[in-house]
């Protein structure tokens, strides 16, 4: 797959994948747009080491530094696919309506989420919302659960925003740094996606126990009185 990237690199087909990739991320969650920005951004820094391994060391830096252009096309690519992606999650959860809860309720484990992360949202909760982005399934279902709850577009949407742009530079950064420093191998991403799963797996658990939370203390309220 490196080897495909690679010759695509600062294609306009390359983003056209990735955004794509990213926005249904959020109706298939199986889908591997992290690994893909992960993968293209190891491609790029490859590609780089490889134009300037014969130049002289005068010009190599400035030839290492070239990619600038396409690394921040890669960000805002798949950040503004993702907030895309977000946005038809919101509205058409928000327009559902009977019908959506009852396709909802046919997935135990989503109502659950559903439940445990109205509470959080509620309460404005920005933050959730970044977190979220970073978690497996935790954009689906913060987007979902926001529509489902109607809260507005302007309460949403710039945490939406906020949590693609970080997501898209972090997962940008490990595939970039990785290539540049252990190579544009296989070795290189699979220790960058590694890294982004990690840190997926640990936003996922705060997830919970932010979203646990409110149910604790009001059973603990409740046992009070």
């Amino acid at each position: 797959m490196l080897e495909i990237l690679g010759s695509v690199t600062g294609s306009p087909w390359l983003y056209g994948v990735i955004a794509t990739s990213v926005l249904l991320d959020v109706f298939v969650p199986v889908l591997p747009s992290g690994v893909l920005v992960v993968a293209a951004a190891t491609a790029f820094a490859g590609t780089t080491a490889a134009d300037a391994a014969d130049l002289p060391s005068h010009a190599r830096h400035a030839a290492e530094s070239a990619p600038l252009p396409e690394i921040v096309a890669l960000v805002l690519c798949a950040a503004t696919a993702s907030v895309a992606g977000d946005l038809v999650a919101y509205r058409m959860a928000r327009r559902g309506g009977p019908r959506f809860d009852r396709a909802l309720s046919r997935s135990r484990r989503l109502k659950l989420a559903q439940e445990k992360l109205g509470q959080a949202l509620a309460g404005g909760g920005g933050a959730l919302v970044v977190l979220a982005r970073f978690a497996p399934a935790g954009r689906s279902v913060v987007s979902l659960t926001a529509g489902a709850a109607h809260r507005r577009a302007k309460e949403f949407l710039p945490w939406s925003a906020l949590a693609g742009v970080m997501w898209a530079a972090y997962s940008v950064s490990l595939g970039y740094f990785g290539g540049r420093w252990l190579g544009a191998t296989w070795l290189g991403t699979a220790v960058s996606v590694l890294a982004l799963f990690t840190f997926g797996t640990l936003a996922a658990y705060a997830l919970r126990r932010k979203a646990d939370d409110p149910a604790r203390r009001r059973r603990t309220a409740r046992s009070a009185t």
